[in-house]
């Protein structure tokens, strides 16, 4: 049994090519994807909790889970509905995402898609904002998979992910406040805790987070690195972030989650976790897209042996 289990929503993805109009590269991706490949990568036990479509972009994506050693036994294969996606088109603003996920079988993920008996045997479970949003059923599907959780004594994670083109901030807000008082670590974004909170500062949003619910709160600042804090008034740690040559910074958070996790279930203590997350997310932020950049455990390893 897997010892990590995420709830989510995997994606095709569309990247067009700048040089060559009307031409694309695939890829995939998702952000509670991406934390089990981060997860894994480390040398974690995961299993992946979702649906996808009964089409080439579903059986190309449970191949990629197959060979990154994922547990899929809980993927479930849908005959009525596509495995969901993305296109990005690259312009003088930035990336522009164009979604194609509107009913999709990921969209579908319900309740009925949780096995009480393998939360239970689990040490971590985890979900996200998007998972949320992405329809009412998966939203319950991630109560009840928390509660499960914390009736069978097992450890939660959340990130937030806030995006605003699958719900309005207010009902995310509405979720959150669902969500948090089943959540033992909670992973947001400061852009994500900044909207949800309506604070910039650093110690209201912990406040804010605790009160909520939320036991540990890992507030995640980019190259500022990342605050930590373990409870409604203690005090709160700052960790700096590695510096490295950074291109493309996709996906790092779901990495850092998806590092921190695995190295807890591993055994280690939570500073040493998070200072071992860091380095696997500075890492990722050294190559391109979300999943190729995620780096193995040997060279989160070697990385960190040479910062001493």
């Amino acid at each position: 049994m897997p010892d990590i289990l995420s709830l989510g929503e995997p994606l095709w993805e569309m990247s067009a090519i700048p040089s060559e109009p009307g031409k694309y590269t695939l890829g995939y991706g998702g952000d509670t994807m991406n934390f089990c490949i981060a997860a894994a990568r480390q040398g974690a036990s995961v299993g992946y909790i979702t649906r996808v479509g009964n089409d080439p972009f579903g059986a190309q994506l449970r191949v990629l889970w197959e060979d990154e050693g994922i547990d899929c036994s809980q993927v479930e294969v849908d005959d009525r509905a596509s495995t969901g996606g993305y296109f990005i088109h690259h312009g003088p603003a930035g990336h522009q995402f164009s979604y194609a996920r509107a009913g999709s079988a990921a969209t579908k993920l319900a309740p009925g898609d949780i096995d009480p008996d393998m939360v239970a045997d689990a040490t971590f479970v985890h979900a996200s904002g998007i998972t949320q949003a992405i329809s009412e059923t998966a939203r319950a599907a991630v109560f009840s998979l928390f509660r499960e959780a914390r009736n069978a004594g097992v450890s939660t994670a959340f990130d937030a992910n806030v995006r605003t083109r699958l719900w309005t901030l207010s009902e995310a807000r509405e979720a959150l406040a669902e969500i948090l008082p089943l959540t033992d670590y909670f992973f947001p974004s400061f852009e994500d805790a900044r909207d949800l909170s309506g604070s910039e500062d650093y110690e209201t949003i912990m406040k804010w987070a605790h009160s909520l619910g939320a036991q540990v709160v890992l507030l995640k600042l980019g190259a500022k690195g990342v605050q930590i804090s373990q409870g409604q008034g203690a005090d709160v740690i700052q960790m700096a972030s590695f510096v490295v040559d950074t291109v493309d910074a996709t996906g790092a958070g779901d990495c850092f989650a998806g590092a921190a996790i695995a190295r807890l279930v591993a055994g280690d203590a939570l500073l040493d976790a998070v200072r071992y997350a860091n380095a696997a997310a500075a890492l990722t932020t050294t190559a391109y897209g979300a999943i190729a950049a995620i780096p193995n455990r040997d060279r989160v390893k070697a990385f960190l042996a040479a910062q001493v």
